[in-house]
């Protein structure tokens, strides 16, 4: 059902055609290659971080295969000790710091200025900064790894392996700085997220009317402001002393190799939340259109999220319940640990009973949303029982804490991730995934992940160490690690009819019209794929389903000119309009500015010194990004 547009306003007299036409004269990027490399159009560069994040996607994926080739079979000599070590590094690396949160934060760069009704994100130079930034640090991650300079110390770069002592040459500071090029971007997106929800949201979208990813973006954006600055710290004091000289980790010098673990983990145990919030706002906003009932418990699952947020920050202890903490503490972790499975068990009965009182609709969305209940609840189930110390004690580095890991993170988020791509596939191409195919992905990818990795629970409890180049034969793992190898490569089949069904239906797939399954949110209000204004009038919002309301009818709001581009300010809590802004045009100062902080960031691997020669560089391109001659229009 698609939204009609009520036209209420009083202040302009233009026809659509003319009203679209001159505002594509206003909001349109130029075409040809500066017009690509200067667009501040969010969802130009939301479509760029998506098809880069699965690019790395991919990438990942191949390395794991190797790994599971080099393990299936006792004593394999497939790859190098020193070969599997980058290997293992950089497939972790990639996914955690290059596909997994990126790929999250792609889809609100692209979606959630739709959501919420405005034209463009908060502070759009700074998105596609963001964007170079992110793209840099995987170029960077990845070329080292081509030319056998890849980091061999784990995502995680635990000293003293990673320190000046054990971590010779240039590796583990290609990695550390990779770090920042990485949170850099994610900070500077989840910022836009927090200034665009709070500050741009449609007339009348007050906070109880907020679509539920909207909000699950909003909570994430708070956690990353708050966690990642502990990795950078702990990123740039690690190479500060492998460059510097410094004794951040150094018991000798009065350093504490156990801080890296505290400011690591308080770190990377929020992101697994910040990777997992996003699917649940998918989930929430997917699962309404396919059983044709709103969500059932709104404002529970706000406050679920809001508290998945909190509590996130008092779990980290829990990954080092094996370093000789105190047990009082150690208690506290794991009462904290267990308690984060309150909100999320709200939010799987508000889904179930969703799916109850509904009708569903056996879409391809729809069925990666049901894949994602059994193996998020399985991996949620081993999760409590690792928050026990006693338990703990024994699986910790076992293959069960792989198994646990990957249950949490494929099934807790790629899973829903890869249902939110089939559903919004339309709005960001105009056309239709192939429902018969998609079908087929759901099914293949559920069976063969589920072989690939159950399994790896039974390995860890026969003893299997994580982290391993190889095994003996006598240890018993071989036929299991035989069968979970096999199964993996089943998984990456599952992922390339996925990506062959993304690539052929962007150019041949069934033209979709503008709302094509039905769905509720504003989104849908304008065309698939979206105008570079979004919205010709923006809508005034009565409901937190405004598609499904007043027969989908959304009045408009006017006093927005259109020989610039402007977008509207709200307020905070009941998204009463405040005042105009306007919205910087094309240019290409962000992406100097990315090239010259990156030649700051990677001359520093080289010497300390490039950190002050290279902030020449970086001050020219941000007068350049400033200046305010550059203005004149907007202000006009």
């Amino acid at each position: 059902m698609s939204a009609r547009i009520q036209d209420d306003q009083r202040d302009t007299d233009l026809a659509d055609a003319p009203l679209d036409a001159a505002l594509r004269r206003v909001w349109d990027t130029p075409r040809g290659v500066w017009g690509a490399l200067a667009t501040v159009d969010h969802k130009v560069i939301g479509r760029r971080y998506i098809a880069t994040a699965f690019v790395f996607l991919a990438f990942g994926g191949v390395l794991a295969l190797l790994m599971r080739w080099q393990l299936a079979r006792p004593e394999s000599r497939v790859l190098t000790p020193d070969l599997y070590n980058q290997i293992f590094t950089v497939h972790g690396t990639s996914m955690m710091f290059l596909f997994a949160v990126p790929v999250m934060e792609a889809m609100a760069v692209y979606l959630v200025p739709l959501m919420v009704g405005t034209r463009n994100i908060a502070f759009p130079r700074l998105n596609a900064f963001s964007y170079w930034m992110y793209l840099v640090g995987g170029i960077l991650l990845w070329g080292a790894f081509l030319v056998d300079m890849g980091p061999d110390i784990g995502w995680f770069a635990y000293v003293p392996l990673a320190g000046p002592q054990y971590g010779a040459g240039k590796r583990v500071d290609i990695w550390a700085q990779m770090i920042t090029f990485t949170e850099i971007s994610a900070l500077a997106v989840a910022v836009e997220i927090v200034v665009t929800v709070l500050k741009q949201r449609a007339p009348g979208m007050s906070l109880d009317r907020i679509p539920l990813f909207v909000w699950a973006m909003l909570v994430t954006s708070f956690i990353i402001i708050m966690a990642m600055p502990a990795v950078m710290v702990a990123s740039t004091a690690l190479i500060l002393d492998r460059l510097v000289g410094t004794h951040f980790f150094n018991p000798a010098e009065g350093g504490d190799v156990l801080l890296w673990q505290h400011l690591f983990w308080f770190f990377g145990h929020p992101e697994v939340y910040i990777i997992f919030l996003p699917a649940v706002g998918m989930i929430s906003s997917i699962l309404p259109t396919f059983v044709r009932r709103p969500i059932f418990g709104y404002l529970p699952l706000v406050l679920a999220m809001v508290s998945v947020g909190i509590l996130s920050f008092g779990l980290w202890v829990h990954h080092m319940f094996t370093t000789g903490l105190p047990r009082l503490g150690e208690s506290f972790f794991t009462a904290s640990s267990m308690a984060i499975a309150l909100p999320s068990g709200i939010q799987i009965f508000c889904w179930l009973a969703t799916i109850w009182y509904g009708r569903p609709v056996y879409r391809t969305p729809f069925l990666f949303i049901l894949a994602f209940f059994f193996t998020f609840i399985m991996g949620g189930m081993t999760g409590v029982m690792v928050a026990s110390v006693p338990l703990d004690t024994q699986l910790h580095d076992s293959y069960f804490v792989v198994a646990h890991f990957h249950y949490v993170l494929v099934g807790g988020a790629v899973f829903p991730l890869l249902g939110g791509v089939y559903y919004w596939f339309p709005k960001f191409t105009g056309r239709m995934m192939s429902e018969r195919v998609g079908k087929w992905v759901a099914g293949l990818l559920f069976a063969a992940f589920n072989f690939t990795f159950f399994p790896m629970h039974v390995l860890g409890l026969l003893g299997m160490p994580r982290r391993v180049y190889t095994y003996q034969l006598d240890m018993g793992w071989g036929g299991l690690n035989l069968f979970v190898s096999l199964s993996a490569v089943v998984l990456a089949a599952g992922f390339l009819l996925f990506f062959y069904d993304a690539v052929r239906s962007a150019r041949h797939g069934e033209p979709a019209g503008d709302n094509p399954w039905g769905a509720a949110t504003l989104e849908w209000a304008t065309a698939s794929p979206p105008p570079s204004y979004n919205f010709a009038r923006l809508p005034v919002v009565r409901s937190a389903n405004p598609l499904w309301e007043d027969d989908g009818v959304l009045p408009v709001a006017g006093g927005l000119r259109v020989d610039r581009r402007e977008l509207l300010v709200t307020t905070v809590g009941g998204a009463l309009p405040e005042a105009r802004e306007s919205s910087p045009r094309p240019t290409i100062w962000p992406l100097w500015s990315a090239l010259a902080t990156t030649a700051l960031l990677l001359g520093s691997i080289l010497t300390p010194w490039a950190v002050v020669w290279g902030a020449v560089p970086v001050t020219i391109a941000l007068i350049g990004w400033f200046w305010p001659g550059g203005r004149k229009e907007e202000e006009s």
